[in-house]
């Protein structure tokens, strides 16, 4: 099984039905860490910090890493803690992708 953060992400044509069952199953067992899915839409994780100058830290890194994969989440930085929230805007739900940037984000850590 390959792990999702040595993947790519690749960009979605619109078009492409969302992940749904079994394949939305299998990427959240390979994913682990923490990661919730909710309402099968997104992905959602918080990520705990001593103080705000760690949490911005971290927000920055996956500034760079986002920018570098061209797949954005939605990031919200406050005192201590970051939650990112991930899915794939254009077809509004999840592909492959946003499972390989949850990963990766976990590297960051």
């Amino acid at each position: 099984m390959t792990d999702l953060a040595m993947l790519q992400c690749v960009p979605c044509k619109g078009g492409t039905p969302p992940l749904r069952g079994p394949e939305l199953d299998d990427l959240m067992a390979r994913l682990g860490n923490d990661w919730r899915l909710v309402r099968d839409h997104h992905l959602e994780k918080e990520f705990g910090f001593e103080n705000f100058r760690e949490a911005l830290d971290f927000t920055n890194r996956v500034g760079g890493l986002a920018e570098d994969q061209g797949h954005h989440p939605d990031i919200h930085l406050a005192w201590g803690k970051v939650r990112l929230s991930i899915w794939t805007h254009t077809i509004d739900g999840l592909t492959e992708s946003d499972f390989v940037l949850a990963a990766k984000c976990d590297r960051l850590r």
